[in-house]
């Protein structure tokens, strides 16, 4: 099988069949009242991973962490950790701490306090807390603040305050609910990278729970994407991105185009789809679909070339108007109104600083793209 996108780094237990499970959800169901939060879900979790829950609002990503901290209880199924049947064990006698959006700090304590918080209540000796306290200031880059209260320090420094709190204690899982929302866009792509470092560092199991597709991409080792209480695909962040389930996976992940029509003929490697309006195009063949079965053909933005004049070499062209133009530094985005109606999202990257076959409203452009660039969805 060919790789899809960058390898993140080796580290793939779930392609193993021997591997076991570190975190296991059994045939999960929540219900409060008459709505069911999570419809019988069964998901696993790797040692060491970085796993993503992502979804839209009212998925069931934030009620799935919630259970496995254990402020809430499954109406049925099994949570599994290491093998152990979670039910019924109380939040502080589970190996897991989670870290809350809003952080939770305690506004009287000091940084250095509210990291010794949860050491004290533990018992633990006075030297091994100022210890503790001091590798994980250190951690976080934060000891020179280690005498200030919440209210001295900027959002980001909050931030890594409870994320430091949460790992004082050692738990084997962390779990993060929307942990980055509080940031601003430039200090939020900046701390997840310093969570990756983090994890790799501390070699804990992190479980995030995120609305942000952008974060959980760069975050995450693999991403379960939810919808009503679902999981609809579990993969690693290239795989949903370049090969999606289904048509809700794709118009979640990115953007995409997607070209609806019927199968009008299939060869050995290839199968040529006719539209609504009799335009076709080749695709490489991933369906067993029949000649004359409906079909979708997902692309991304990125895929496609746009140009003023027809491709001598595209197996793929079509024809149209340019609809809208957007200029965002790196990346010039069009939209293409193609001849039967259809507008189709194309993004260039700004290379040069000149272009040099420059399109603007109203102009008539070609869009191409390579048979195996996008994938066929049957549903």
């Amino acid at each position: 099988m060919k790789s899809l996108g960058s390898i993140r780094r080796d580290f793939a237990p779930w392609n193993d069949p021997s591997a076991k499970p570190y975190i296991q959800f059994d045939s999960v169901t929540k219900k409060f009242g008459d709505f069911t939060a999570v419809n019988n879900l069964s998901l696993t979790i790797f040692e060491r991973e970085f796993f993503a829950l992502l979804g839209a609002s009212g998925c069931g990503k934030s009620t799935l962490l919630r259970m496995l901290a254990g402020f809430e209880e499954p109406t049925s199924g099994r949570i599994l950790l290491d093998g152990q049947d979670l039910r019924g064990i109380p939040p502080y006698r589970r190996p897991v701490n989670m870290m809350f959006q809003s952080y939770a700090l305690f506004p009287h304590m000091t940084v250095e306090n509210n990291i010794a918080f949860g050491l004290k209540q533990e018992g633990m000796p006075k030297s091994d807390i100022e210890k503790r306290v001091a590798e994980m200031l250190k951690l976080v880059k934060l000891e020179q603040f280690a005498k200030r209260k919440p209210h001295q320090l900027s959002g980001g420094q909050r931030q890594r305050v409870a994320l430091a709190r949460s790992v004082a204690k050692r738990p084997k899982v962390l779990l993060l609910d929307e942990p980055l929302g509080a940031l601003d866009k430039k200090l939020r792509e900046e701390t997840q990278f310093e969570l990756m470092d983090l994890q790799q560092e501390l070699g804990l199991t992190f479980v995030v729970v995120t609305h942000d597709q952008e974060e959980a991409m760069t975050m995450a080792d693999r991403i379960a994407i939810m919808d009503k209480g679902e999981v609809m695909q579990v993969a690693t962040p290239a795989e949903v991105y370049e090969a999606p389930a289904s048509r809700f996976v794709a118009h979640f992940v990115g953007n995409v185009n997607m070209f609806e029509g019927k199968v009008a003929e299939r060869a050995a490697n290839t199968t040529r789809i006719t539209g609504a309006t009799g335009a076709q195009i080749v695709v490489e063949n991933s369906t067993e679909s029949k000649a004359g079965s409906d079909i979708v053909f997902a692309i991304r933005p990125e895929k496609i070339k746009v140009s003023s004049k027809k491709p001598t070499d595209a197996v793929n062209a079509l024809e149209g108007e340019v609809y809208d133009v957007a200029y965002l530094g790196d990346m010039t985005v069009y939209h293409i109104r193609l001849d039967d109606g259809q507008i189709i999202r194309a993004s260039a990257l700004n290379a040069a600083r000149v272009t040099e076959d420059p399109l603007t409203w109203n102009d008539r452009a070609w869009v191409s793209f390579r048979p195996d660039a996008g994938v066929v969805l049957a549903r």
